[in-house]
């Protein structure tokens, strides 16, 4: 099935910024919908004018000025802006003039934030929603009611049918709309046919990077330590690079879409938090055609299951979290090694802390982290802690901390 057949969960998201934001931005790797997404929103009287195509690039970038004006009342529709930077500061002239809202809705499959072509930030008047591949719970037609659900402590009482294997099962399909049927085989040239071509063409036009085979090779090894923490020294010295190249690279792939970062939690004076963030594949299905994984193998491997299912989650629960005003995803570890898989937190929400076994069986030691940090950190703070595993009953486990079916969070 294509991503026309998918209703996506930012729709909604999109629609609301059109109202509050003279331009909006929807972000997002290539393949994950954007385009359709921009059709299924059937926004009146607007005007489509894709970068794709060569003969419509080329006029953008000899006459900016006249390439953004609007011919129609509805929004303007740009796709892959991030091709023709210059049309940036043309829409900034263009909406300081005119304040009315929703005037330009622009796609792109880099983030146009960090790019170094780009000057224009139009900070005030833009605002950004971020497209990621399907989750689960899109291509099976749920609502996005995990988050808002679990920061109420409301869980379904049992979920069935998403075992250790079927989550497996899942986390291979991945989330592109195109592969995502395919069989095994076509699906892993596919996935690294896609790698290669953005690597090869996508990078070299929005920047200068000769290194493609550091950077596929890269790639690769962030995709192998997906939800691990890792010291860049292990790239820096097996790459014969420089740290600040790491970085550059590093930026890159975030830039693309191809990774996310993680950020430490810091939203306390506690004394002794770690640092560092942790990264994760933004598809599972990528990450395992690209590393050559094989799904029976893998489910009887405990650390690559592990890594993979957690990123899985974590596929599954950005999206939503990407829904929620103020709400933000982070990750906790501290110098006694005290480790939560995932921190939800914002304004007025109680934190809820997530770990993610992907085994059936839970009991009480699965929990020692979530009730040191109810106890010693949270204390009289709201706080809700859960065990997501390969089971299909909601157990409690104390005050506040459940063991929730993984497939609870499918929608």
């Amino acid at each position: 099935m294509s991503n026309a057949e998918y209703k996506r969960w930012a729709s909604a998201s999109v629609r609301e910024a059109l109202e509050v934001f003279r331009v909006v931005f929807v972000s997002g790797v290539r393949q994950c919908g954007k385009t359709t997404l921009t059709r299924q929103l059937a926004l009146p009287d607007s005007e489509l004018r894709s970068l794709d195509n060569s003969a419509m690039k080329k006029v953008a970038a000899e006459d900016p000025a006249g390439f953004v004006k609007r011919k129609r009342h509805g929004p303007l529709v740009i796709d892959e802006i991030q091709k023709v930077p210059s049309l940036l500061p043309e829409i900034k002239l263009v909406v300081d003039e005119n304040t009315a809202k929703g005037q330009y809705l622009v796609t792109g499959s880099a983030n146009i934030k960090t790019l170094p072509s780009v000057t224009e930030s139009l900070a005030g008047r833009m605002g950004t929603v971020r497209l990621r591949p399907l989750a689960h719970g899109e291509v099976a037609g749920n609502a996005p009611m995990f988050v808002k659900r679990a920061l109420n402590g409301d869980f379904p009482g049992v979920v069935k049918g998403f075992s250790k294997a079927d989550i497996v099962r899942l986390a291979f399909r991945g989330g592109y709309g195109e592969p995502l049927n395919l069989s095994f085989r076509a699906k892993r040239l596919w996935f690294k046919s896609y790698l290669d071509a953005m690597l090869l063409h996508d990078i070299r036009e929005l920047m200068d990077v000769r290194a493609y085979q550091t950077l596929r090779r890269m790639a690769e090894d962030l995709f192998a330590r997906s939800a691990k923490f890792f010291d860049a020294k292990e790239f820096t010295s097996a790459y014969g690079i420089k740290q600040d190249t790491f970085t550059r690279y590093m930026s890159i792939l975030k830039t693309l879409f191809l990774v996310d970062e993680v950020e430490a939690w810091h939203e306390t004076d506690y004394d002794g938090l770690g640092k560092r963030s942790k990264y994760f594949a933004a598809d599972t299905g990528m990450m395992t055609s690209v590393l050559n994984w094989n799904e029976d193998e893998v489910n009887f491997d405990s650390d690559r299951a592990g890594k993979l299912v957690e990123t899985w989650v974590y596929n599954q629960l950005a999206p939503q979290v990407d829904l929620e005003a103020d709400l933000s995803i982070t990750q906790f570890r501290d110098k006694q090694k005290h480790e939560i898989d995932f921190m939800l937190t914002g304004a007025g929400y109680p934190t809820l802390g997530i770990e993610v076994k992907a085994g059936s069986d839970v009991g009480k030691s699965d929990f020692k982290n979530l009730a040191w940090f109810k106890d010693n950190v949270a204390k009289e703070k709201a706080f809700m802690g859960i065990v997501l595993y390969a089971g299909d009953t909601t157990l409690p486990f104390g005050k506040n901390l459940y063991a929730v079916p993984l497939g609870a969070i499918c929608g």
